[in-house]
């Protein structure tokens, strides 16, 4: 019996990573997205495209320009917070216009291209910047727009968009992915691109909190 396909949306970041193994250990057959958006830097999609072929799975990079985005992960005159407090209480410089909006768009059309049912993304409502386009109830109206306005939702064929990680801190995050074997020593999650993460930016901030979560 052929595997059932998924669509996963691969950073190469610590979320988006452990989404990746989760589905894998689901069973699925994974086809990876890499977005290339002009970000900062590449060092983030490079991990990703690592981590794709390190699980033997399709992967292509959507390559695309958003020259309106005022966002410090896109223009690099906006300055990436530092040593911020309080991450979450309001929605940083780093995000970006309708970023998951327009991701899972690119994610539904290769979902129902392929004859995919699910897609995964790696989004999280607790330990996070604070994106809008994180939150469950952004993800439940999404998905139900799509089914709306897709051949697959409207003939029965319905696509489901999975978030495993959404409710999770970034401590259980971690715990889930070590059982999944995730190699989070591949992985990228600082906003900026140095030969080493940063280590001060809300990225890199939350991923050493997961860390010493752990091992308390």
């Amino acid at each position: 019996m052929a595997a059932k396909k998924a669509v996963i949306l691969l950073s190469g970041g610590l979320d988006s990573t452990t989404t990746l193994y989760y589905a894998k250990a689901k069973g699925y057959d994974c086809y990876c997205l890499l977005f290339d958006y002009g970000q900062r830097h590449k060092k983030e999609l490079k991990a990703a495209a690592k981590l794709a072929k390190l699980n033997k799975c399709e992967y292509t990079t959507v390559k695309i320009l958003l020259p309106w985005s005022k966002s410090a992960l896109t223009d690099t005159t906006v300055k990436i917070p530092a040593n911020t407090r309080n991450i979450g209480k309001k929605i940083p410089a780093t995000y970006v216009p309708a970023r998951n909006t327009i991701f899972l768009s690119f994610a539904a059309s290769y979902a129902e291209s392929i004859g995919a049912r699910k897609i995964f993304i790696g989004a999280n409502a607790l330990d996070y910047s604070g994106y809008p386009d994180c939150r469950p109830d952004y993800i439940k109206a999404y998905e139900k727009a799509v089914n709306l306005g897709t051949k697959s939702g409207v003939s029965g064929k319905k696509l489901k968009i999975e978030t495993p990680l959404i409710k999770l801190t970034k401590a259980k995050i971690i715990r889930l992915g070590k059982k999944l074997g995730v190699p989070y020593h591949f992985t990228w999650s600082c906003y900026q691109g140095g030969k080493t993460p940063c280590g001060i930016c809300e990225s890199c901030l939350l991923r050493k909190k997961g860390f010493e979560d752990i091992c308390r």
